[in-house]
């Protein structure tokens, strides 16, 4: 075997711990826990289906490997979840490390154009990563609302936390921003969301 496909083989094996990277999230109707790998196919198939409400133009591929790439780095860093403020704090070193390993797996060429992508997506800049971040704050919310809102009630999250991570989502899709919104005050109204 040459190198380049021992390379790509290694990174393929490697990524498969994402399925172990349990989140927060359960899966809709009450479920077990929602795994990374699990969170970036809903988003990826999530981009395909739902591209007409972007604001922008995009290339749909784009944004699902992006959606499909972006938590990689939790199989090093761990998931770290939307409303944990201590977590937060050191999520960008954690994962900046965790990112030069494991994209390190890759051939060279394979190594800088997923880390350009991981960069893309976390810099909020592009259409493409507008709208993928709108789409990972909606699937969770989408989860969370199809459990009555058991992972908020559980973590006792406010609407302030909520509306604090949900307010970029406008800049990917103001379409489903306001489904977004919706949601909210329709959780915040059954008390799943604290005021």
């Amino acid at each position: 075997m040459d190198e380049r496909l021992k390379k790509q083989l290694d990174f393929i094996l490697e990524i498969d711990k994402e399925k172990n990277i349990l989140r927060q999230t359960h899966l809709s109707d009450h479920g077990r826990q929602e795994n990374d790998a699990e969170h970036a196919w809903h988003m990826a198939i999530m981009a395909y289906l739902l591209k007409e409400y972007s604001n922008e133009p995009i290339d749909v591929a784009k944004v699902m490997i992006m959606c499909l790439i972006h938590d990689v780095v939790e199989i090093d860093a761990g998931d770290t979840y939307a409303y944990d403020a201590e977590g937060l704090k050191t999520q960008k070193a954690r994962e900046e490390a965790a990112k030069e390993r494991i994209y390190s797996l890759l051939p060279d060429d394979q190594k800088q154009d997923l880390q350009a992508l991981f960069d893309e997506f976390e810099e909020r800049k592009t259409p493409e990563a507008k709208f993928a971040r709108a789409l990972d704050n909606l699937q969770p919310l989408l989860l969370n609302n199809s459990n009555d809102g058991g992972d908020w009630r559980e973590h006792q999250v406010t609407e302030a936390q909520v509306y604090g991570r949900q307010r970029r989502t406008a800049e990917g899709s103001e379409k489903l921003y306001e489904v977004t919104d919706q949601l909210i005050r329709e959780n915040i109204a059954k008390g799943n969301i604290r005021k």
